[in-house]
């Protein structure tokens, strides 16, 4: 159904170029029930997939005045509706999006949002009140465009749009406030009430555009989140017999709109026991929001505490960063939310005052209002001083003692806060499930789904508020992109996550009327979503694994990065373009190099580009001992390649320090130091030397005490020599070692005597194995490591590749661009000593490439080459 969608745009495009210079004929080209559901707002048209809720802009300002009330017409295929200007006329409009207008003398002024075609060209369509108006729209019949009567309601009802079911006939609308489920019979005008809708109790929102499917399936879409809700079966309701309901998919935000759709056109399902994507949105089984509580699908779990938020991307303090979350794991640092302080409206206000505002970051932070049985202060005091936020404060609400939602709130004095969660997640594990709007206060806000690795959901939103006008209004801004935010000025920041989509609403758009309090909100400044985003990605050996959605049917896309092959080394740039077929999913491989992290933007120019970052786990120095002071500390690449049945540790480390102490190197196993589960391993496998003996520490996350961490102790010399350590060498009190848990590697070097002393560390092809003795490989000598070189390096017409080896054999020369393809390959006989392969441009196009020469004997590291 999704390559459906992308046909009908295309057809489209194409129809336009086609028909140009034939208006008239182009009026006459009927939509022909085509898959999509279409929704009006003001007068633009998107297109919506409901399988999914990806939507694209099909069409803008079509006409001069608002459409509303709109609807398929089975009749002729074409799509009707009422204009707000000038009064009293109907439109058609055409798959072209070209349009007709026709007067309706008989109609009264005023606007009319309430409309559907019956099956044999009838509209029925209306504004308030019980009347509503019947004209003729069946184009074989004598009375074609022409009133034919207004009728009356049995009873007044508060809808916003109705659809004819193509089952039984009839129409179906749910009302505001009550979510009541209505059948309206359009011979009789009888209402009659069907019962609340269950997965609708207790929500408040417009229901704009409303649709079928062929099955007598009802798809009610809430105008406030852009929620599609699906109702089963609503020709079979009789008022006493249970509403069988659902969430269906999670589209975007709209308001004064409207939605047509052909009623006998189906909607792909998701089965949801199957491991199969049956609807085509790249989601299988459980992944799939609308298998939200089907069978052994869970309805939602947990999103994560704010304690554990707010450090989820930034490059330029990873440093700083990395220290932090060392020190948790090192003490096994967990927030626990059953001990922590509860928070009143009373308690908050004892905190301190921001300085010279007379606010407090608590003043913004709601309370009851998603009725949560009570709230928690969860606030991380350690991103203060190691990020750019300068105060925070943050609120974990609870429910059954279990958190349903957070908020993250930091004042900035520079700019923006600097991390957010969807840039980084969906490198670590996370998958980026929907990015759409969502209305509130009458702005389209961006949120974002996102799929933990965990399994839990969370929907994000993120909001900043700046200060002027003198101080005296708030001005709202929110982007998907920090770039676009104002830069060197007080921003107040909020973060807010939640389980629930109704909840996220409720809690932004309290936190808006606690700032307008404050200050009357001036303006906003917000940002449409991205229209090509990556789902989900992984590092993985040299290459960044992407799956990109494209829902506005994109043709490419640039891709520019920044990354750093290790922790110490500088930022490198790079760009180019990822073509994507106009396909809906992509999933492709970017070959980067061994890197150690990048951030990267992908668009394709015109719409708002998708921006991520993601960082592997880290090499880092404690030292923190006053009597410590390193000399020398370097982290350089692999040089090897591991085995596929290891887990590897990439980059080496070497480092120098004088101590009367210790001092420690430390690798994080992930990112964001969370645990590991290394059970099915049985040895850790280092190549090492240095000044005396290392201490292996293999931090465990259920271990607090560190005296009790599972440690083992090596003798290291002045030349490289291959360590085998089972995971029955490393002791500790405590019983046998489990490695269900690893946080961290320590690496410890001590003064044994007190006195003060250097010492070096050098590690190199660090890995878990699931081996216990060390390879043929750990030691063979006759292989050796040369480094290539290119001169001149950028190319413009030619270049030199030069190398040195150490014996005659024949290397190959392989290089490849960004998508992994071979450009030039050449096979040359090597000579003892200094060597070199001359090469031309001939043609390569502009870019960044990887030169790889391999030989029997001798292995050569990567080297990048810049063609311009």
């Amino acid at each position: 159904m999704i390559t459906r969608l992308y046909i009908l745009k295309k057809q489209t495009v194409l129809l336009l170029v086609v028909l140009l210079s034939l208006t008239t004929q182009a009026q006459n080209i009927p939509f022909n029930c085509d898959y999509s559901a279409y929704l009006f707002q003001r007068n633009d048209v998107y297109a919506i997939d409901l399988a999914s809720g990806n939507s694209y802009l099909a069409a803008t300002d079509i006409t001069p005045g608002s459409i509303n009330a709109t609807a398929y017409n089975p009749a002729d295929g074409f799509i009707w509706g009422y204009l707000s200007s000038p009064s009293k006329t109907i439109v058609r409009i055409g798959k072209d999006f070209q349009t007709t207008s026709f007067t309706i003398p008989e109609l009264t002024n005023g606007n009319k949002y309430v409309g559907d075609i019956s099956p044999d060209g009838i509209y029925y369509f209306k504004s308030g009140g019980t009347s509503y108006f019947k004209i003729d729209l069946n184009p074989s019949s004598p009375t074609y465009t022409q009133y034919l009567s207004t009728e009356n309601l049995s009873q007044n009802i508060s809808i916003h749009d109705w659809a004819f079911n193509a089952v039984d006939g009839y129409l179906y609308a749910v009302e505001k406030n009550t979510n009541i489920l209505y059948r309206i019979n359009p011979t009789t005008s009888v209402v009659t009430p069907l019962g609340i809708i269950p997965i609708l109790s207790g929500l408040s929102y417009t229901y704009g555009a409303v649709y079928f499917d062929a099955d007598g399936r009802f798809y009610v879409s809430a105008n406030e989140t852009g929620t599609v809700y699906a109702i089963q079966s609503v020709q079979g309701l009789d008022g006493i017999n249970v509403i069988e309901s659902n969430l269906f998919a999670f589209g975007p935000s709209s308001s004064s709109n409207d939605g047509a759709r052909c009623p006998t056109a189906p909607v792909a399902q998701e089965i949801c026991d199957n491991g199969i994507d049956d609807d085509g949105d790249g989601l299988i089984d459980c992944e799939d929001p609308s298998c939200s509580g089907f069978g052994n699908c869970e309805v939602i779990a947990p999103p994560t505490t704010a304690n554990d938020g707010g450090l989820e991307s930034n490059g330029r303090l990873s440093d700083a960063i990395n220290k932090r979350n060392y020190n948790r794991a090192k003490n096994s640092y967990k927030f626990n939310q059953k001990t922590a302080k509860r928070v009143t409206r009373d308690s908050s206000k004892n905190a301190n005052k921001t300085s010279f505002t007379g606010f407090q970051l608590q003043d913004f932070v709601p309370l009851t209002t998603i009725n949560e049985d009570y709230a928690i202060d969860s606030t991380p005091q350690d991103l203060l001083n190691i990020t750019n936020a300068t105060e925070v404060y943050s609120v974990d609400y609870m429910q059954n003692d279990a958190s349903i939602a957070s908020i993250l709130a930091l004042k900035t004095e520079n700019g923006v806060y600097e991390h957010t969660k969807y840039i980084c997640d969906r490198l670590l594990g996370a998958e980026l499930i929907s990015v759409s709007t969502i209305d509130i206060n009458d702005q389209a806000f961006i949120k974002s789904i996102i799929k933990n690795a965990d399994g839990s959901f969370e929907y994000v939103l993120s909001l900043s508020a700046k200060v002027e006008n003198n101080d005296a209004n708030f001005a709202i801004e929110s982007h998907w992109n920090l770039d676009l935010y104002e830069e060197n000025v007080t921003f107040y920041n909020f973060q807010i996550w939640s389980d629930s989509i109704d909840d996220l609403y409720l809690l932004a758009e309290e936190v808006l009327n606690l700032l307008n309090t404050e200050k009357t909100i001036s303006g906003y400044q917000l940002s449409t979503p991205p229209t090509v985003f990556v789902r989900k990605g992984k590092y993985n050996n040299g290459a960044l694994d992407l799956q990109i959605i494209n829902t506005n049917a994109t043709e490419d896309v640039t891709f520019d990065s920044g990354f750093r092959v290790t922790e110490t080394s500088d930022f490198n740039y790079t760009s180019s373009n990822i073509n994507l077929n106009e396909n809906y999913i992509t999933d492709i491989q970017v070959p980067t190099g061994h890197l150690f992290d990048v951030g990267f933007r992908i668009g394709d120019g015109v719409n708002t580009p998708d921006d991520l970052f993601m960082s592997d786990g880290p090499w880092g120095v404690d030292d923190s001992q006053a009597s410590t002071t390193v000399s020398d500390y370097v982290i350089s690449p692999n040089t090897n390649d591991f085995d596929t049945q290891d887990f590897p540790i990439e980059r080496n480390l070497n480092i120098t320090a004088t101590t009367s102490t210790y001092f420690a190197a430390y690798r994080a196993i992930t990112p964001r130091f969370k645990a590991v589960d290394l059970t099915d391993f049985s040895s850790l496998k280092l190549r090492a030397k240095g000044t005396g003996n290392l201490e292996i520490t293999l931090v465990k996350q259920s271990i607090t005490n560190w005296d009790e961490q599972y440690k083992t102790t090596i003798a290291l010399t002045n030349e490289l020599q291959s360590y085998a350590l089972l995971f029955s060498d490393f002791t500790s009190p405590l019983a046998a070692f489990d490695a269900s848990d690893i946080v961290t590697i320590v690496f410890t070097m001590v003064s044994e005597d007190g006195t003060t002393t250097t010492k070096e560390m050098n590690l190199q092809n660090v890995r878990f194995s699931r081996g216990n003795t060390l390879s043929v490989n750990d030691f063979e000598t006759n292989i050796t490591t040369n480094t290539l070189a290119a001169y001149p390096n950028p190319m413009v017409n030619a270049s030199n590749i030069q190398f040195t080896s150490n014996k005659t054999e024949t290397v190959q020369l392989v290089i490849y661009n960004q998508l992994g393809a071979i450009v030039y390959q050449r096979a040359v006989k090597a000579e003892p000593g200094k060597n070199q392969i001359a090469i031309s441009k001939q043609n390569i196009s502009s870019g960044l490439y990887i030169c790889k020469l391999s030989g029997t004997q001798t292995l050569y590291n990567p080297l990048k080459l810049l063609v311009k």
